[in-house]
């Protein structure tokens, strides 16, 4: 997996994770004004792992 970072049509910064075939499995949710703001950004999701809370908000409540 790797990440890329670009500019969008707005010429913000953004990034996407990509698996080993190229394909984009996962992308930014907004644009950053700068590229460090984007690797920091970047840092963040590298520094999940297998601790990292999932909330699950598609179970239903009753």
């Amino acid at each position: 997996m790797y990440f890329e970072i670009y500019k969008d049509a707005k010429g913000e910064f953004r990034w996407r994770l990509k698996a080993g075939n190229h394909e984009s499995i996962a992308t930014s949710g907004e644009g950053y004004a700068s590229k460090r703001s984007c690797q920091h950004a970047i840092d963040l999701v590298k520094g999940t792992n297998e601790s990292t809370l999932v909330k699950d908000l598609s179970v239903e409540k009753s």
